[in-house]
Parts: structure tokens; sequence; C-alpha cells
């Protein structure tokens, strides 16, 4: 395993992952920049009892936490994506529904606690299973199914959904 692989595999996903987080692109690229010179210099250190993609967004988690702990913020910003791609067939209706309901989902993603909104987008976003969400939060299986499952309660809360949930 060579680390420009590394980046060549992941750096698109890990990238995602903080711009998520942060919500500013130079940010996300300083700081996805910082996570593979990261692993780099603690290559020796992994242990391979998770996968490379795993091991690459628990440091990306961790210069996030520290950035925002320097900056003295735990609050992060809704994400807004930038880069979104049309539909083949183009029709303005449906990409200003589509539009609206995108950015109703990361307002209200923006909204929800911090350790809702991480599991989520680890979980429902980035697509990790439940074991490798535990192993980059520094979780255990059930408080990541647990914070998934109150995560999206609220944020059905917050679109509008299930008042009583």
């Amino acid at each position: 395993m060579s680390i420009a692989r590394l980046y060549e595999e992941y750096s698109e996903a890990v990238y995602q992952f903080i711009y998520f987080l942060v919500g500013e692109e130079e940010l996300a690229k300083d700081l996805t920049q910082e996570t593979f010179l990261k692993a780099m210099n603690h290559f020796s250190g992994f242990r391979r009892d998770a996968s490379e993609k795993t091991w690459l967004m628990k440091i990306a988690r961790n210069l996030v936490y520290d950035h925002f702990r320097r900056k003295k913020v735990l609050k992060f910003i809704p994400f807004l994506q930038k880069h979104e791609q049309l539909e083949p067939t183009y029709v303005p209706e449906r990409w200003l529904e589509s539009k609206d309901s995108q950015y109703k989902l990361y307002k209200a993603l923006g909204q929800l606690p911090y350790q809702y909104r991480e599991v989520i987008v680890l979980r429902k976003i980035e697509g990790f299973s439940i074991k490798e969400s535990a192993k980059i939060l520094g979780w255990n299986g059930a408080k990541v199914r647990n914070a998934t499952e109150r995560g999206m309660k609220k944020l059905q809360q917050l679109l509008g959904g299930d008042e009583d949930a």
C-alpha cells in the first residue's frame, strides 16, 4: 500500500466528508491535504484492523475536531454542495424542486446536534457500515445504531414529517 495509491483512491471521499463537516472549500482542501500528510507520517502505525478508508476517515475526523477545538467552535456550517449534476433530462420544474429539497435537507442537517449529524453523514451519506462508523467515531455499535435512529427521527421532525417523533 502506498500513500499515492491511497490518495488516488480515497482523496475525493475524504474531501467530501470534511467539506460536509466544515462547509468551506479551502478549509476542506487544507484538511484533506493534512489528512494524507498525517497518514504518510503515521503509515507505520496503521494496524490494518480497519480498512484503509476507515483509517483515513478517522484521521480526517480528528483533524476536523482539532481545527474546531483550536477555534473553540463546535458548530458546523450547513453543507451546500456546489458541484451538483443536473438530471440528464433537464426539466426546470423538477430541477427547482430537487434543489429546494436538497437545500431543506442540508439546512436540517445543519440544525442537528453534532453527534447525530456526524453519524448520519457516515452511515447514510458516506455509506459506512455500523462497524466501520463505530471505528471512525470511537463508539460501540449500539451507540452508532441509537444515534443514527435518533438523528433520523430528529431530521424527520426538522423536515416537517412525523411531528410527534
